[in-house]
């Protein structure tokens, strides 16, 4: 399970729109991302390279899977892992009722 980021959403959306903002400012992207992560006292400039990477994949201007899709899987793999759990216990309770079906019984 991942850690929760210490960070809360509103600085990432900050520090996201804030790179989209200075760009221009800066030679690079990356030189961007540096000053924002400094300005805003973020760890290191790769987790603010993460978060505006992430709002592009959402966005729709970078390919890759969306958060939202993302969370849909993790959902749906989930609901997998339960229902083969249910079944092995459907399928033990089966075979022991089958046994006792074919169990010869004494009526007195």
């Amino acid at each position: 399970m991942a850690r929760p980021s210490p960070y809360p959403a509103e600085l990432r959306r900050r520090a996201v729109r804030m790179v989209a903002e200075v760009r221009p400012d800066y030679p690079t992207e990356w030189a961007a991302m540096k000053a924002v992560a400094s300005k805003l006292g973020i760890g290191t400039a790769e987790t603010v390279r993460q978060w505006v990477r992430r709002d592009q994949i959402d966005n729709g201007n970078r390919p890759g899977v969306t958060t939202e899709e993302s969370a849909q899987v993790k959902a749906l793999k989930k609901e997998v892992a339960e229902l083969k759990r249910a079944n092995e216990i459907l399928k033990a309770a089966a075979s022991f009722f089958a046994a006792e079906l074919d169990r010869p019984h004494l009526r007195s």
